[in-house]
């Protein structure tokens, strides 16, 4: 390692470090600085933005995969996750990550707090000793999620394709097509399956649940939480969390700014004719095809939910004042439709589609008690090899 590497590196850290605690505590109380719903042009912490994976040396011809997620924070500094085996999702990951921070100077990022030094630039990472040897390069990945552009089945209703907003009550469409959180859903359903597309704002400098908020709000009961928790480690209240209820068997966001997805299967709590339960509901949900709660019983609301009671109530998108932006919304509705697997694989393309898929074959009947949930769908696979190498600027 070269002098002026090791100075960058050790002036780095102690910049973040002495500034870190005054900066985001100024930033919490005032402003949650910028927001931005497409690439920003004038910041260079956006395109250092992302995920990353290579196989680093770890002995004499022993090697070993490490992924890493780069999140921003505004002011030129950085918070990383290292994965040993994988990203979040992948075959591989062995889930306890190494946290890192870091500030970038002269055009590029040094992050340290790891057992090596990581120098990032936009389309690779160098992994280094605390010698200066060279461990590893690890590449940049972009992701999409399994079930991106899945299409409807015949038996769904399609509540949003980009033409209009007559499934919801106070739904807006803006830019490009676009719904905006805050809408509720005009049908009410019992038990269902729903995919829905969602972009979140990029605000690096905003934090927790200032950044990037919204949530499906269903039968305005039960909160399953949108919010931007890429490259953080999976929390009580964060992205595939059932808000201030249960946290995530991990986090599998995506950066902002790249359209994500998420998968619910609902089935409602049932009721005696005196008003009483007699059974709770129960919640699966997959975040970009990964299965993030396996089967939950919930035995009240979540968070700011509306009271449990025997009526039905409309599911919401919820507006929590970030520019949190929905595509591609549809519902199945188990009581009236055949049962059929769920999620449905998607095609993986940009542009959300419009027709519906070709009836699926009817499966048999569904027992008396909630069926089993199906297994997760595949981890999201990387993209093709034609990707763009980083995030669109």
């Amino acid at each position: 390692m070269s002098s002026r590497m090791l100075r960058i590196l050790v002036t780095g850290s102690l910049l973040f470090s002495a500034g870190s605690g005054i900066a985001r505590a100024q930033e919490i109380k005032n402003d949650r600085g910028p927001v931005h719903i497409e690439p920003p042009q004038d910041d260079p912490s956006y395109r250092l933005m992302g995920e990353f994976i290579g196989p680093i040396t770890v002995g004499e011809n022993q090697y070993q995969t490490v992924g890493l997620q780069i999140r921003p924070l505004g002011d030129n500094q950085f918070e990383a996750l290292s994965y040993t085996g994988g990203l979040p999702g992948q075959d591989g990951y062995q889930g306890e990550p190494t946290s890192t921070i870091g500030r970038m100077s002269d055009g590029f990022l040094v992050l340290s707090g790891a057992p090596w030094a990581i120098f990032v630039e936009q389309d690779h990472c160098l992994i280094l000793s605390r010698t200066g040897e060279r461990l590893g390069r690890l590449e940049r990945l972009v992701r999409r999620s399994p079930t991106l552009g899945a299409k409807p089945p015949a038996e769904a209703n399609v509540l949003f394709d980009g033409t209009g907003t007559e499934q919801f009550l106070d739904g807006a469409v803006v830019e490009n097509g676009l719904l905006r959180a805050g809408a509720t859903l005009k049908p009410m359903f019992q038990d269902f399956d729903m995919h829905l597309e969602f972009m979140l704002p990029y605000m690096p400098k905003a934090r927790d649940q200032g950044r990037g908020n919204s949530g499906v709000y269903v039968q305005s009961r039960y909160e399953c939480q949108i919010l931007d928790s890429f490259g953080v480690l999976p929390t009580f209240n964060g992205a595939g969390s059932l808000y201030r209820f249960r946290a995530p068997d991990l986090n599998a966001s995506l950066p902002p700014l790249v359209w994500q997805t998420y998968d619910i299967r609902f089935t409602a709590p049932r009721w005696a004719a005196d008003g009483t339960k007699i059974r709770n509901a129960r919640v699966s949900s997959w975040l970009n095809g990964v299965l993030v709660q396996n089967d939950v019983e919930l035995e009240n609301k979540t968070g700011a939910g509306q009271p449990e009671e025997p009526n039905l109530q409309p599911t919401k998108l919820q507006d929590h004042t970030d520019p949190v932006r929905f595509r591609n919304i549809w519902v199945i509705d188990r009581g009236l439709a055949p049962l059929i697997d769920f999620p449905i694989a998607g095609s993986g393309d940009e542009e959300p589609p419009v027709a519906p898929a070709e009836s699926a074959a009817p499966a048999e009947p569904a027992p008396a008690e909630p069926a089993t949930p199906v297994e997760p769908a595949p981890a999201v696979e990387p993209a093709p090899a034609n990707e763009p190498a980083a995030p669109p600027a």
